[in-house]
Parts: structure tokens; C-alpha cells; sequence
């Protein structure tokens, strides 16, 4: 852990980076552009990296908005991860506690990335600026990572060897809390499955037709049956994609879903969707059409780092809790009171808030936001959800954090995530969480020790199983 004099010496540099850092963010919800269509947003960080004395590479992976920024010299080489894709329908003014769209039907910033791509940003850029004061030798390369909603980036870029170099790469994301939570992420594969029969009039001529929307359906069903006999930790959602048109007289000659299967490793993940794969081939033979698989997009589940991840938590200790004022403090109150009861409390049993370093926290969520630091148990949890720092994460030793830049209660992907992602609460997070990660990418270029056993964890999980990136070469990404 850093000297108390280096802590703050780097929280400074980063305090003195704020305003500038909140401009960008701030233009980077503006633009709530969809995954692989950040064009603006990238510019906008390229544009402060190289205003920051970064060597920029552009298009890695061969991905538009994808790049990276690089500065100082030697080893070891520390990736910042950062994220700046929003989400469709999910527009909403900014500052206020109501459901109320900037535009119908509009995109907006409903998981915070403006704030996370801002901050990890931020951190590479204070992190380059002390080695530089200072002297000291190791490179700070921020990753500019599009299409985590949906798209994979971060997948395609380590199957294209971006990260291939690298010591160890943190990240951090939005929350209604702060601290570290190690957690054990579900690997998830996303595949279409495309009917294809043949039209008919669904009253004189019924039997000439072969129903794509019937083979839908009854794979739904044989998948529904299959949940009883796939293992509890696995997930399978779809959504019905093209139902084959809308007029009812007429034998519906396509139709499509798209599932979603989860499992805690890829191979479980993959035999799973096997199982589903019949399922829709024993569907088009009973309706005699026929079937196409088309693999979308996928992501391995995340590897925990719990040296790392201690490494950060340290940190977090030594920085104290986030500044929050009263008017942050009454602002969340607004938001919650858009919220029911249960919500609050089912937040807080995701997230975990249990134990409370500073004690400023009431842990029933009436404190409105996490105004002390959660406890850090040294395990891993089990959590549902995906990510593409997963595939980071089996290619380096990779930790992250999170920051209360929500009301405790705020869902993700919601429009309360919206209207707080421009909020003074969510700019002092990003910046503490830059902090955080500033702080611990220094010890990892001070402290050889603490690389080393970070790489050995590491070595031992992944040891017999090495990386496999889980999308096919001959696809990339979809816009």
C-alpha cells in the first residue's frame, strides 16, 4: 500500500482533474450512443488522452471505436479498463426525480458507462502523471472497450490478443455502493434460432402450410420442460425476435428468438445450449421446417482476483469514505422515493452491504446513498450477471471496484440510473473510484511482491485451462 503522502499526492492530481474529467463525462451522456456506435465518445477520450500526452492506437481488434492510449516506458505494463456505450429506450432528463424522456424512445446512460469509461480514464491519467513526476518507470495503457451492452467488445479484443502484454488490468463500475465485491460472474453465450417454414391461408389451406411460429413455440415449451433438468446455477432468457408477422390467417413462414444461457463456466454454458440446440431441432422436426443456429455474441465468466482485489480494498480504507454532501444526500432520498420498499432491500442483498468499515451507513438504505465503505470478506460471491471483463480476466490478473454514484435501491438499466449520471454524487464517485484504481496500479509498479502474487493466484486458477476465446473467429461484431 502506498505511503499516506503518496495517496494523497495521487488524490490531488486526480482532484485537480475533475472538472475537466465531468465535462467529458457530462458530453459523453449527451451522446448515449449504442454499443460499436460510440464514435463521438471515443473521440471525446481519445481526445483528452492525447491531450494528456498519450500515444494513441486506434481500431483495435479492428473495431471502429475501439483503441488504446499508452504513456510512460517499461514494465510493468497496468491496463485501465473503460466503458462508454449506453442503452436503447432509456432516455431521460438529467437532475430530476421522475420518469420523464429527454426524447421518446430515445438512448441514455442506463448502467453509468459515461461515468466508468471517466473514471478508469481519469485514473490511467493521474497514474501517468506521478510516474512522470516522479521519475519512476512502468507503462499505463487505458483500453477504450465499446459494445459491453450487448456486443462483446471486450471479447473480441482479447481474442485478438489485445491484452496479451499486459500485468494486470482494473476496472471499476457504478453502484449503489462502495467498495470491492469479489464475484464469481456467469459465462453467457447468445444465440438465434431462426425458423423457417412455409405460408399458407390458415383456413382453406392450412395443411399445405409448415408453421415457423408453431416450431418457435414448441422449442419454448421443450425448453421450458429442460429447466427442470439443467443445474440451479444456470440461467436460460429469450426473447421472441420476429414472430413472423402479425396477420392471424396466415401460416407464419419465419420466425426467430434469441436466447441468452448462462452457466458459472463456459463449458457448462456451451453443453448447455447443446441440450437447447436439440431442443429446437426436435421442434422443426415435428413441424417439418426447418431450423438455423446462429451464434451472436458471447463472454466468459469472470475470474476474481482476491489479491488484487485486497490490493484495492486497502486503498479504499486509506481514502476514506466518498465527500458526499447534504445536497447529494437529499437528491438520492428524491430518487428513492420512486422506489418501493422492497426494491431498496433487494438492492442491498445484491450488492451485499453488510458490514460497514466506517460505520456512516445505515444499512436499511435510508442513509439514501453508501456513505461509508463496504466490508471485504476476502471470498467470492456467486452474482448472475455477465461481462466482458470476464475474457480480461482469463487473459491477466483483473480486479475491480465499485463507487456509489446511485441512490442505494437504483437499479441497473433503469431511468433512475439515468437522471443521476450527470448528478455532483456521481461525479465525486468516479473520481473516487479513480483513485482507487490510481492508488493500486502504483503499488503494483512499486511493489514486485504484490504483482507476483497476484500472477500466481492467477496462474494457479487457470492452470489446465487455458484461455479460449468462446466466439468463433469468422465472427465479429454486430452493430
Amino acid at each position: 500500500m502506498p505511503q499516506p503522502s503518496v495517496v494523497a499526492a495521487l488524490s490531488d492530481i486526480v482532484e485537480a482533474l475533475k472538472p475537466e474529467f465531468a465535462a467529458m463525462s457530462d458530453a459523453i451522456w449527451d451522446y448515449a450512443e449504442l454499443s460499436f456506435r460510440e464514435h463521438k465518445s471515443a473521440a471525446t477520450q481519445i481526445a483528452m488522452l492525447e491531450k494528456h500526452g498519450f500515444r494513441i492506437k486506434r481500431g483495435t481488434a479492428d473495431i471502429e471505436t475501439a483503441f488504446t492510449g499508452e504513456a510512460g516506458e517499461g514494465g510493468p505494463v497496468i491496463a485501465l479498463l473503460g466503458e462508454f456505450d449506453a442503452l436503447a429506450g432509456l432516455s431521460q432528463i438529467a437532475g430530476i426525480a421522475e420518469e420523464k424522456p429527454l426524447e421518446d424512445g430515445g438512448t441514455g446512460h442506463g448502467c453509468g458507462h459515461n461515468l466508468l469509461g471517466t473514471g478508469s480514464l481519469l485514473a490511467a491519467v493521474a497514474l501517468a502523471q506521478y510516474l512522470r513526476e516522479n521519475n519512476l518507470p512502468g507503462t499505463v495503457r487505458y483500453y477504450g472497450c465499446p459494445g459491453e451492452e450487448g456486443g462483446s467488445g471486450k471479447t473480441f479484443m482479447a481474442r485478438a490478443g489485445a491484452f496479451a502484454d499486459v500485468d494486470t488490468a482494473l476496472t471499476w463500475h457504478p453502484a449503489p455502493f462502495n467498495g470491492v465485491r469479489s464475484t464469481n460472474n456467469l459465462a453467457v453465450l447468445e444465440i438465434y434460432y431462426r425458423f423457417k417454414g412455409v405460408a399458407a391461408h390458415a383456413s382453406n389451406g392450412a395443411h399445405l402450410g409448415r408453421s415457423a411460429l408453431d416450431a418457435l413455440e414448441l422449442m419454448n415449451i421443450g425448453v421450458n420442460f429442460l429447466r427442470e433438468h439443467m443445474p440451479q446455477d444456470c440461467r436460460v432468457h429469450y426473447a421472441i425476435t420476429d414472430a413472423g408477422g402479425t396477420a392471424a390467417n396466415v401460416v407464419q413462414a419465419r420466425a426467430e428468438a434469441l436466447y441468452l444461457v448462462r452457466a458459472p463456466q463456459m463449458p457448462e454454458a456451451l453443453a448447455l445450449a447443446a441440450r437447447i440446440d436439440k431442443v429446437a431441432r426436435g421442434a422443426a422436426m415435428m413441424t417439418e421446417t426447418e431450423v438455423e443456429i446462429v451464434f451472436d455474441r458471447a463472454a466468459t465468466n469472470l475470474l476474481p482476483n482476491i489479491t488484487l482485489e485486497t490490493a484495492i480494498h486497502q486503498n479504499m480504507v486509506a481514502l476514506g469514505p466518498v465527500p458526499f454532501d447534504e445536497a447529494d444526500v437529499e437528491f438520492a432520498r428524491e430518487i428513492q422515493k420512486t422506489m418501493t420498499p422492497e426494491a431498496i432491500a433487494s438492492s442491498i442483498r445484491l450488492y451485499q452491504i453488510k458490514g460497514d468499515v466506517f460505520a456512516n451507513s445505515r444499512m436499511d438504505g435510508s442513509s439514501g446513498l453508501h456513505l461509508g465503505l463496504r466490508e471485504f470478506e476476502g471470498q467470492s460471491h456467486f452474482r448472475a450477471g455477465s461481462t466482458d471483463v470476464g475474457d480480461v480476466s482469463w487473459v491477466t490478473p483483473t480486479a475491480q471496484c465499485w463507487a456509489p454514484a446511485w441512490a442505494i435501491g437504483t437499479a441497473p438499466h433503469t431511468w433512475q440510473v439515468v437522471a443521476q449520471g450527470k448528478s455532483p454524487a456521481a461525479h465525486k464517485a468516479f473520481a473516487h473510484a479513480a483513485k482507487s484504481l490510481a492508488t493500486t496500479g502504483l503499488d503494483l509498479i512499486l511493489d514486485p511482491d504484490l504483482l507476483a502474487r497476484a500472477k500466481s493466484e492467477w496462474r494457479e486458477k487457470t492452470e489446465g485451462t487455458p484461455y479460449r476465446c468462446p466466439i468463433p473467429a469468422h465472427i465479429g461484431p454486430k452493430l
